[in-house]
C-alpha cells in the first residue's frame, strides 16, 4: 500500500473487496440482461418472461444495495418488460 495512514489503507482494501463484489453483480446484471433479448429475438415468450423474472430479481437486488441507482434500475426494468411485452408474453 502507498498510504502513510492505517485507515487509508484498510478503506484501500475495503474499496478494492467491494469492488470486486460490485463488478460480479454488474456481470451478473448484464448476462441475465442478454438472455431476456436473446430469447425476445427467437420469439421464445415463456422463456423470456422466465429470464426477465430471474433479471428483475438480480436489479433490484443491486438496487437496494446501492449498486446500481434506483432510477437506473427503473430504466433496465422498464426497456426488458417492454421487450417482452411485445412478444405477447
Amino acid at each position: 500500500m502507498s498510504t502513510k495512514n492505517l485507515s487509508a489503507e484498510k478503506r484501500m482494501r475495503q474499496d478494492e473487496k467491494r469492488r470486486i463484489r460490485n463488478k460480479g453483480v454488474k456481470s451478473a446484471i448484464r448476462t441475465a440482461a442478454k438472455k431476456v433479448v436473446a430469447a425476445s429475438e427467437k420469439k421464445d415468450a415463456p422463456v423470456a418472461k422466465e429470464a426477465l423474472l430471474d433479471m428483475i430479481k438480480r436489479i433490484d437486488t443491486a438496487a437496494r444495495k446501492g449498486i446500481v441507482k434506483k432510477n437506473a434500475a427503473a430504466r433496465k426494468k422498464s426497456r426488458m418488460q417492454k421487450l417482452v411485452n411485445r412478444l405477447g408474453a
